[in-house]
Order: C-alpha cells, then structure tokens, then sequence
C-alpha cells in the first residue's frame, strides 16, 4: 500500500476542475484504475501559504499514520505566499519568510519520510489577477511568481529534494476564464500528467506490475 500525503492551497486542493475535483483526485483515480494500492490524502486548503501550512502541517501528518506509515509528501505552496497586498513589493509572506519556511517544512517532513516532492508554481493571466477580481488589493504577478517558483527550485537542488517544474507548463487556455489564476480541466490535467510520470519515473511508489 502506498499512502501519499498532499499539501497545498486552491490549487492543489483542485478548484475550478469541475470535471475530475484537480489534480490530486485525477493522480488517485488513475492509479486505482491501474489496479495499484494508493492511498492519498488531499490535505490541501483554499488560501494557504507556507505559514497557514506549517501551523498544521504536523498534526494532519501524524493523524494520516495511524493505518500505515506516509511513504511519500508532496508540497504544492507558494503562489498564495507571493501575492502582493495593496501595493508592489508588500508580498503576503516575504520571500527570506518564506525560504525558511521550506527549509522548516522538509525537516518537519522528514519525520514521517525521506520521500518528498516540492511542486513548482503556475503562471496567471495578469489581465485578471493584477487586481484579482475578488479584491483590488490583491495582485497575483508572474515576475513574482517567478521568483517564488526560483527560491523553491533552487532550495530542491540544494538539499537534493524532488522538484517537478510547472512554471513552463500552462498556458492562459488551461486557466479558469473568470479568475485566470486556477487551473481548469485542461490544465489539472497536465499537472496530473507531469507529476504522475515524474512518479513512475523516479520510482517513487511500488507499483504491480507495468504502469504508463
């Protein structure tokens, strides 16, 4: 049995995939289909930065280790952590913040399992994020997203710590018309692609027999 536990935001927790529930449900579904035991756990929550998740994150891992041990973590954070509030450069949480964050993240990781995956951010459609349509007082930038996207590549190499890239992955076809920052079907359904192949290809579930 392979339990994967998965930590995120909006994104991460599938918004605006009306087809399939995002990306994480499409990743448990096909393996199923696949006739492979998973078990994953979508712990993933609409806003949260590096902040909101740490301040959770070692209860809601322990409470999944009561049937069987976590084999894998993934962390998809960080878009919400580079938002800009009321003006340029006053990021919801600093990107030195937000460095350390990680840092406490994958040695809080580490007591569960030594498997664990960094996912990189997606661009926006600045037409509709920079105000967002929610709020003229929140900006959603790819300059800035990119930088957060950076910080965490650059922390994955450093420590010798999966990354699966996304920055290159989506287009403004594959966002949800009305906020252009979550992915629509189209587009959970690349992130699923990518990061189930990157799984098959590292090897980092055991899998019954041949799986493409």
């Amino acid at each position: 049995m392979n339990t994967i536990c998965i930590f995120g935001d909006s994104i991460a927790y599938g918004a605006w995939d009306l087809e399939k529930g995002g990306w994480p449900n499409r990743l448990r579904n096909y393996f199923e289909s696949q006739d492979q035991e998973i078990w994953l756990y979508n712990l993933s929550i609409s806003g949260n930065t590096s902040e909101h998740l740490l301040s959770r994150f070692k209860n809601e891992a322990k409470a999944r280790t009561a049937e069987s041990p976590i084999d894998l973590i993934i962390f998809s954070v960080g878009i919400n952590d580079s938002m800009y509030l009321n003006f340029k450069d006053n990021t919801r949480v600093s990107l030195d913040k937000f460095k350390k964050n990680l840092k406490t993240l994958l040695e809080q990781s580490k007591e569960f399992t030594e498997k664990v995956i960094f996912i990189g951010l997606t661009k926006v459609d600045e037409l509709k994020t920079a105000p967002t349509i929610w709020s003229k007082d929140e900006y959603f930038t790819n300059d800035n997203i990119s930088e957060y996207n950076k910080a965490i590549e650059s922390f994955c190499g450093e420590n010798k710590v999966f990354f699966i890239k996304m920055i290159d992955l989506l287009d403004k076809d594959d966002l949800d018309k009305k906020d252009g920052l979550h992915p629509n079907p189209q587009g959970h359904n690349k992130v699923f692609k990518r990061v189930k192949d990157f799984l098959i290809k590292n090897q980092l579930l055991i899998l019954r027999g041949p799986t493409s």
